[in-house]
């Protein structure tokens, strides 16, 4: 396995960007993944000229099992809720509990996008091209509930790029999306960040700073 692709997310973005750029999408909209996603989207949105904004994902936990998703709640105009039946069957997690434990997310997801965003309003992905970027993919789990989440805004392509993703967690993705744009699928992954060279956590102020950078244009 090759490990240190990258030096850093923004290397791997600009690296990503090219390779996008190539297809040549109509009316893209970049929508990132944070905080990891946002270095690597912004270098994507400039290559591009294209919009960036966010996909803000919180997991629910089920009861007593925090880790076991059984569903996730995707903010968007109205939040949604994505739901893993087979998980809450499982787990006996009703619906009330869902509903419950999405109100405490939905929370949470208002508070990032109001520290990270202030009052912009989200950007409309109806009949565009929505590409969605992480800085790494291992199950995919918080991609996938971000692409139900996405569908439900009508775009008209929708793309995952990432610079690197576990081989078949890819080849599962492009069952669900119109394309992937993964520079480095090996088959077994290990850690996201032993692909980079430079992995530390992206800051709440790194992220603030890099959506200001991105403000579109009034009027």
């Amino acid at each position: 396995m090759t490990y240190r692709l990258f030096d850093d997310r923004r290397d791997a973005g600009r690296r990503l960007a090219e390779a996008i750029a190539k297809y040549q999408f109509p009316d893209p909209v970049v929508l990132a993944l944070p905080r990891g996603g946002v270095p690597v989207a912004s270098e994507i949105a400039r290559r591009l000229g294209a919009p960036l904004d966010i996909i803000l994902v919180r997991k629910i936990g089920a009861p007593h099992q925090a880790e076991l998703a059984v569903a996730a709640v995707i903010d968007g105009d109205k939040p949604r809720i994505v739901h893993n039946i087979d998980v809450m069957q499982e787990t006996g997690a009703t619906e009330d509990y869902v509903r419950r434990e999405a109100g405490r997310q939905i929370e949470v997801i208002e508070r990032r996008r109001a520290l990270w965003l202030g009052d912009r309003p989200q950007i409309s992905i109806t009949g565009k091209t929505a590409i969605v970027v992480d800085d790494g993919i291992a199950t995919g789990a918080t991609m996938r509930a971000s692409l139900q989440g996405l569908r439900l805004q009508h775009p008209r392509t929708v793309i995952v790029a990432v610079p690197v993703a576990a081989r078949e967690t890819v080849a599962e993705l492009e069952a669900e999306v119109d394309a992937v744009v993964c520079l480095h699928a090996p088959e077994h992954l290990g850690a996201v960040g032993l692909h980079y060279r430079n992995f530390t956590q992206v800051s709440d102020a790194e992220v603030t700073r890099i959506l200001a950078a991105h403000v579109p244009p009034s009027g």
